[in-house]
Parts: structure tokens; sequence; C-alpha cells
């Protein structure tokens, strides 16, 4: 592998040449106290971080940032840091995945235009993972992910609480009337504990395994507790291998294939992973110009069993216990023989070599292929005439009995004629039902909302009912569960079959055979489709136009049409005169 020497650093456009341009970068860095023995002929390592007085999940990434540092300075490096927009979960409104395509613009022009040669990512909220790496594949430049890591796990009254799931649960139980307002409060205080991301198989932890399985972290990265001295260590070690990565060039370009996305799609269906993992895995791919597609999810989901028993989809344990069973590598080494082993990773060596002494320590935890939670993938994918492009369902963590259904439509326009409804104890709904939520998809939203988990009506959680098909072009949070039928695509916001159902069609979902059908006539949905009028627009102005006009479909993977690589002509280096 050819070297970089110092000459050809990308910094040493800004440093390096004795004109007036450079003087003034040169005696600004002075201004900031800087001297030449602190760049000169050393990479600059960015680093990129998501941290905010308002991100949970990152609250220790202001001390984080100090260990990189100390890692880059160790390996002859000069770090910087570059804030970028933080994007917490549970407090941005109306939903992050609407700013997720805002962080990895954000990401790739904080990359080009300041004079840095490699970067480490600071991320692991849910969409701050896919939204830094997918900026990061675009602007081109060495970088390492550092994943944030889980929470420790809850606890209340001697049981263990997981993030969200539980949430929902006791939240059922509390609307039931069978939880008390103090009990409730508790379960609040002692359901997120400390510092990092939600500790159950969420959004967070599967993107997070996601960019260790693509290679993108250091083998092992993913699953340390964010509360554990190994992160870190893990930070520094960040830090000194992005310096390494920028002598050896080794770009996202040199790093990723289709077979690195494969590899994501088959430790996803492993982990029982998020359904958003879906969308972001194809956005991700499609930047990096190494498309897959959701018939790819759907395949591995028939050959890669659930093997991670991790709430939702596992019944008991959570990332914590994953990680002291051995971790994402433990796992990969269990389903190697579903992984092109000579992927190449951050760290120089391939995904083989990386898992080669890789070790389970809990066969509870992490599952033998003999005895998986689930027998297929965490996911998949059904088609029919009202999901041309694909609904999204999580067998793994819905009622069996529901996988074959046929059951009369409940449609809802909008989430509060929902959650009014679902209120009402005189509500006519039966178990049998299929609740159907639309014009939440990524213009109808607009962003994509969480809201596809929706809520059982009060009247069948007070029955004892736990479980029923509910069908939107809404996203659900990975900590949740149940029989939800999500990403329905095309949305009903543009026309989608999804916006001519109607209160009383039947509609048959049949998971094994992957199909979902509207029981109406073609004639039938002609008619409506000819009565039918196009929503009014979510946004005139501001950066919510710019999104309304640029968005793809769930199918596509959410991004903006512009910023996928196919788009147009790569990017030049900034001119500097």
């Amino acid at each position: 592998m050819t070297k970089k020497s110092a000459a050809d650093l990308r910094s040493a456009r800004w440093f390096a040449p004795d004109d007036l341009r450079s003087f003034g970068h040169r005696s600004r860095f002075m201004q900031m106290g800087y001297s030449a023995a602190d760049w000169a002929g050393k990479p600059v390592i960015a680093i990129v971080n998501t941290w905010s007085d308002v991100n949970q999940c990152h609250a220790h990434f202001k001390q984080r940032v100090d260990d990189v540092k100390r890692g880059v300075l160790q390996a002859g490096g000069f770090p910087v840091e570059l804030p970028a927009i933080s994007l917490s979960e549970p407090i941005v409104k109306p939903t992050t995945m609407l700013y997720r395509n805002f962080l990895a613009m954000e990401t790739e022009e904080l990359l080009r235009s300041h004079p840095v040669d490699g970067a480490v990512l600071m991320g692991g909220c849910d969409k701050t993972t896919p939204g830094l790496l997918m900026g990061a594949f675009s602007a081109g430049l060495p970088c390492v992910f550092l994943p944030a890591g889980p929470m420790l796990r809850g606890h209340w009254k001697g049981k263990t609480l997981g993030s969200g799931s539980d949430a929902w649960k006791y939240w059922d139980e509390r609307r039931a009337g069978r939880l008390s307002e103090s009990e409730w409060q508790d379960v609040e205080a002692g359901i997120a504990r400390s510092h990092g991301t939600c500790m159950t198989m969420g959004t967070a932890a599967t993107m997070m395994g996601i960019a260790e399985a693509i290679g993108m972290t250091l083998p092992g990265a993913s699953a340390i507790p964010a509360a554990d001295a190994n992160h870190i260590r893990m930070s520094a070690e960040c830090g000194r291998r992005a310096v390494q990565m920028v002598w050896d060039d080794l770009t996202p370009a040199r790093l990723l294939t289709r077979d690195s996305f494969l590899n994501g799609i088959a430790v996803a269906m492993a982990l029982g992973c998020s359904t958003n993992a879906i969308i972001h895995l194809v956005a991700m791919s499609r930047r990096a110009g190494c498309a897959v597609t959701l018939d790819d999810f759907d395949a591995a989901s028939r050959r890669v069993p659930v093997l991670a028993n991790i709430r939702p989809s596992g019944d008991r344990y959570l990332m914590e216990d994953f990680y002291y069973a051995g971790g994402l590598p433990g796992l990969m080494k269990r389903i190697e023989t579903h992984l092109a082993l000579d992927a190449a990773t951050v760290n120089g060596r391939t995904l083989g070599e990386n898992i080669a002494g890789a070790e389970v320590h809990d066969d509870d935890v992490i599952r033998p292929l003999a005895n998986p939670i689930y027998a297929e993938g965490a996911l998949a994918v059904l088609r029919g005439n009202l999901a041309p492009d694909g609904v999204v369902i999580k067998p793994s963590a819905c009622a069996p009995h529901l996988l074959q259904h046929n059951g009369r439509a409940l449609v809802f326009d909008d989430y509060p004629a929902l959650k009014k409804a679902t209120d009402d104890p005189g509500l006519d709904v039966t178990a049998g039902d299929i609740l159907v939520l639309r014009y939440a998809g990524p213009l109808g939203g607009p962003g994509m909302p969480e809201w596809g988990m929706l809520p059982i009506p009060t009247k069948l959680v007070k029955a004892g009912v736990t479980d029923m098909l509910r069908l939107s072009d809404a996203r659900m949070s990975g900590t949740s569960y149940g029989a939800c039928m999500l990403h329905c695509a095309p949305e009903a916001y543009i026309g989608g079959p999804l916006a001519l159902v109607q209160t009383g069609d039947r509609i048959s979902v049949d998971v094994p055979a992957r199909r979902i059908h509207l029981e109406v006539s073609d004639e039938e949905l002609a008619r409506r489709r000819a009565a039918w009028t196009p929503p009014p627009p979510r946004y005139e102005r501001g950066y919510g136009w710019i999104f309304s006009r640029h968005i793809l479909q769930a199918d596509q993977g959410c991004d903006f049409d512009f910023l996928e690589t196919a788009f147009g002509a790569a990017v030049p280096e900034p001119a500097i005169f």
C-alpha cells in the first residue's frame, strides 16, 4: 500500500504554500494559540461531535472528545473539533428523520470546506449514525465511526427495564388503570439511568451494529456500554487509528463494496434489528455507490435467523448483557457462513481476520444457529396492490397468529384523530380489525415520524388484547414491537394506494407469502382515485420546503435526490485563492 507523504496531505493546501492566503490561515490558527509545530507535516483530524445539552445519548461526548484528541496527538496528528447538529431522538420534533439528511449535508460540507485530512465521527443516537456516515461517504476522506454505546440497564422494583419497549408496556398498564401515578413516575426515573443510547435493540443499537458490520468502526466497538471504561479507551484508539488511516489513504471508497452492505443486512437480521435499518442502510449504500434494496433485506430474512436474545425481539436481555456475552464479534462469528469475510474494515484488516478469535460467553444471550430466537430474519417486506413498492413488518416482534390474517380496516388521516378514537371506550373496534394511519410518510408526516406503533384502543387493552395488526406509511421506534406494517410505499400523501382505503374495507395479510392485498376491485379503486384530492403542502418556506421537494420515498432510503452519488459528478476540492 502506498503511503502518503506530508506534502500529500490535504491540509497542506491550506498551510504549506508561501503565499498571502496561507499566511492568513496560519496566522489565524496562531491567533488561537497554536504554532506550526502543532500542524506542520501532520494529519489534521476533524472530530465531528454531535454532543449537545439536549442529547441524552451523547452526554458523555463532552468528555469523550478529549479522549479522541489524546489518541490523535499520541499518533502524531492534530485534532480539531467540529460540532454538528445533535438530533436527540426523543426531544427533536416533529421527528429527527426530518433532519437526518441535514446532518449528512452538514457533515459532508464540514469535511470538504475545512483543512482536514481525516475524521472521527461521534454519533449513536438513532439518526446520527446514518447521517454522519452518509455525509462522510460523500466527502470521501478517511474516517472512523465512534459509537456512543448503550446506556446501562434500567431498574424498577426488582425488574429490569428496557428503554422504549418497557415504556410502551407500562403505559398500556397505566391506560388500563393497573399502574398508579407514583409507580409510573418511578418507572420514569428508573428506565434511563446513565448516558448512552437505548439499551434495547432499537434503532441506535441496530445502526451502531451495522456501522461495525460494514467495517466503519473498530472491532467490538458498537456494543461497549457508554459508562464502561473500555469506551474511553476505544475513543482514544479511534483517534490513533484515524491518523494512520490518513497516511494509508484508507477512504470509504477503498473500504466499502456491495458485500460490505450485504454484511450489514445479514448482521441486522441476526440482531433482531429495528425496522429503521432498512431506510438507513439503503440510503447509506446508495451514497457509497453500492446500492442495496428491499429485496436484499427480504432475501437475507429468509436465510439468517435472529440470534440476539435482546428485547424487543428477544424476551429477556439488553445491550449490556450482549456486550458481556461477546458483543458483535461473537454474533458475527456465529453467522460467518452468511458473511463476506474478505470485506475490508477501518483497522486495516478484513472482517474475517477481525472475528477469527471471537467467542460467545453466554449461549442464551447470543444463541447458536441451532437454537435461534426466530428461525427467519427480523424483517419481512410485503407487496401487493396496497403497497406496490413494499411495506415492512417485524415478524420476530409480533404475535404469531397475526402473520396470516384478514381484517376490517379502521382508517385515520392524522394522529390526533387516531388518538382520540383509540381513547374512546365506545369505539367500534375488535381485535381482528386492522388500524390504518396514513399521510404520515416522508412528505405527509412530514419527515415520516415514529407513529407506526399505533396505540391499541383502550377498550381492547382493558380486555387483555396485547397485539393487533396496524398499517401506516410512518416508521416506528426500533424499541417498539407488535404487528405493525410500516413504510407503506408509495405513501398516501403522493397518492399511493393507501390513500384510497376506506373504513370497512377488508385487507388480507400473509407474511410467509410476503403479500398484502386490499380486497377492493380495480374499478372501485379507479373511481376512488379519480375522486381523491391531494393534501395541501406541509411547508411553504425554509428547510422544510427544500425537504418537501427533494425527499425520496421509503423504499429508496429517504435521502434527498440531489445528494445521492448517482445524481451528478463528484464535487471538486474547494478553490483556495
